[in-house]
């Protein structure tokens, strides 16, 4: 039987997401200012390429995958954790799947759809940080979650609570925080360059909130000293095991 190990760096992993996330904030700002004080809409598909405002391009591409990775890592101390922790593997699947619908979400923009009903039912007019409707029953499910999980984050580790308590408040202060001073500009004054600005901290809060949780679950793996193996067995040939070791 031949045995592979498979070294991963995390902090390296973090400092590498780190710079993706200030290149595609710097590249998305860059395009915004060619818009709105040179009016450059266009500039050979660059503006909207590169913008993290924008939908089907290398942001939300980006953003797409962070949210998988952190499900695949989820779904891997859940498998873990059944040995452990029965009670609370659920949760880690819960999580998976909650971060497998945000991936689609932001792939799609599921959300959206809940911003034209959610005006009705308020009015229509003077909404101000209730201006994109999808963040009442936004905040009302973050509530809700926050309730379903209490328990099961007080019986984490003391470092990885703090941690994924942190990287909750950045995405949950990007995509719903931001949103609600998002909305209350655009509504009084329209887009320009400052709701760009606005906008481009809401995402930058949002990667830098899913790459934040992807350390902390690599952290929590090394913590918990989880081996995952990957085995192949087939006749009259060797073995093939894989032992991530996390740094």
């Amino acid at each position: 039987m031949s045995n592979y190990q498979i070294s991963i760096n995390r902090h390296a992993i973090a400092h590498a997401l780190a710079t993706v996330i200030a290149l595609l904030v710097a590249a998305s700002l860059l395009g915004q200012i060619a818009r709105f004080e040179f009016g450059h809409d266009y500039v050979y598909g660059l503006v909207h390429l590169f913008n993290v405002d924008g939908e089907r391009n290398i942001p939300t591409f980006f953003t797409v995958l962070l949210a998988a990775l952190a499900a695949v890592l989820l779904v891997v101390i859940g498998l873990a954790s059944r040995e452990r922790e029965k009670n609370d593997s659920r949760y880690w699947f819960a999580l998976a799947a909650g971060f497998v619908f945000l991936g689609y979400d932001e792939a799609f923009q599921v959300h959206e759809q809940m911003v034209a009903p959610m005006r009705q039912l308020m009015g229509n007019t003077n909404l101000g940080v209730f201006y994109f409707g999808w963040v009442v029953p936004g905040i009302l499910g973050v509530c809700a979650l926050a309730l379903f999980f209490l328990k099961f984050l007080l019986r984490l580790p003391a470092t990885t609570r703090r941690w994924l308590l942190f990287a909750g408040a950045l995405y949950v202060g990007g995509c719903i925080g931001m949103e609600l001073l998002d909305g209350k500009y655009i509504e009084a004054y329209g887009e320009n360059m400052t709701y760009s600005v606005l906008v481009t901290i809401e995402e930058a809060l949002e990667m830098s909130g899913l790459a934040t949780l992807i350390h902390t679950l690599l952290g929590h793996i090394a913590e918990a000293s989880a081996r995952v193996e990957f085995r192949i067995d087939a006749a009259a040939q060797p073995s093939l095991v894989a032992q991530p070791e996390f740094n």
